[in-house]
């Protein structure tokens, strides 16, 4: 037999190959790879939940080209969103990545004769709730009209795949609780909310009219937490709109106290109740959904979940415990619009997708806290 000898692969990692001329293999081996690697278009994905997502599509396999309009991201280096290139250095691979807005129909049009995708991952919109009361048709403008153009631009070039990023607002006010995907949904309280729901409308009945068609709408509950290197995570843009951010950042001294909006709710502690979910078991919830449509599923919808609630002071006091500081916090009044409890009932998307969150609430603060002592400014801090 011949001497085994170690040639070094251009992407990281090792092959192992006998014989005497083992540099021609690899080559062809990285090739046919390529080829048969797909290629999934990543819309706003350099925000939050969009950089996780593509790490885990990158570890799955596939190769990620994300677009993003800088909205809601910090610029780092080699034209790259500061949260993409820490996921390069995560992964050891180059993320293709353009600067586009999604409103721009020339620019979809000549990425998608650009590239072959294969199916589309949707987060690409404006996310702020409060914001959204403000300025509504700003949000109608950019979820919906943006939606549609990336709809329109997917069918002219015979893309027909697509994972939506909904939300359990789409939900409203809780008729019963855990909340499963036949509650029914559009009693929203605000056009962010409103927005998600008249998107799923949109796909739905374009999956109804068209056969061909695939999409999975995702309602996310609440993510929270980071990739557990610390080198990317949630970073709000101004004061945080969701609680563990804010939460994270009275810990870490950058904010006095916390406002607790409501302490007489119906409720083990009299505060609200939600369910939290790890950033990375959602992220996984896409790799999932992507299988998923493989199988020409027509339009599915699946809640991502844990299932469990936890009360505002359940996750003052975990994230105390994560950090070993006291977290300083005074009640106030509620807040218009809040409800007393939503969490999800999960079952679906392990039934169906074969996907279950795995982390509970202790990772999912410690993650948290180890993004914010290493990044106590966000992504602007370097």
């Amino acid at each position: 037999m011949g001497k085994r000898l170690r040639v070094p692969e251009a992407r990281g990692g090792a092959s192992y190959l006998k014989g005497a001329a083992p540099q021609r293999e690899p080559g062809r081996a990285q090739r046919a790879a390529a080829r048969m690697a797909e290629k999934i278009l990543v819309t706003g994905g350099a925000g939050y939940i969009g950089s996780h997502c593509v790490l885990e599509l990158v570890e799955a396999g596939y190769i990620p080209v994300v677009i993003d309009n800088f909205h809601n991201a910090i610029r780092g280096g080699d034209a790259l969103p500061e949260s993409l290139q820490r996921v390069q250095e995560i992964v050891g691979k180059k993320i293709l990545f353009q600067e586009l807005d999604i409103l721009d129909e020339a620019a979809l049009r000549d990425l998608f004769q650009k590239h072959h995708f294969s199916a589309v991952m949707h987060f690409a919109g404006l996310k702020a709730v409060g914001e959204s009361v403000q300025k509504p048709l700003d949000y109608y403008k950019v979820n919906l009209t943006g939606t549609i153009r990336l709809l329109e631009t997917m069918k002219a070039h015979r893309v027909r795949d697509v994972v939506f990023s909904s939300s359990a607002t789409v939900y409203g006010d809780p008729a019963y609780l855990p909340l499963d995907e036949n509650h029914p949904v559009g009693g929203c309280t605000n056009p962010y909310g409103k927005s998600k729901y008249f998107i799923e409308e949109m796909i739905r009945d374009l999956c109804k009219a068209e056969k061909d068609w695939n999409a999975i709408l995702l309602r996310y509950f609440n993510p929270i937490g980071a990739h557990e290197s610390g080198r990317i995570g949630e970073d709000p843009q101004g004061i945080p709109n969701n609680l563990m951010p804010y939460v994270a950042q009275v810990a870490v001294g950058r904010r006095e106290y916390l406002s607790v909006f409501g302490d007489d709710y119906k409720t083990a502690d009299g505060t609200g109740v939600r369910d939290y979910i790890h950033v990375v078991d959602l992220a996984k919830g896409h790799i999932a959904a992507l299988k998923k449509l493989k199988e020409n599923c027509g339009c599915k919808i699946y809640n991502l979940g844990t299932g469990c609630g936890y009360s505002v002071l359940q996750m003052i006091k975990a994230m105390e415990k994560a950090s070993g500081r006291e977290i300083k916090y005074k009640i106030t009044a509620r807040r218009e619009g809040d409800i007393a409890a939503c969490y999800a009932d999960p079952a679906l998307a392990k039934q169906e997708l074969g996907w279950k969150a795995a982390f509970g609430l202790d990772k999912m603060c410690e993650d948290l806290w180890r993004w914010q002592v290493q990044n106590p400014t966000g992504f602007s801090n370097n």
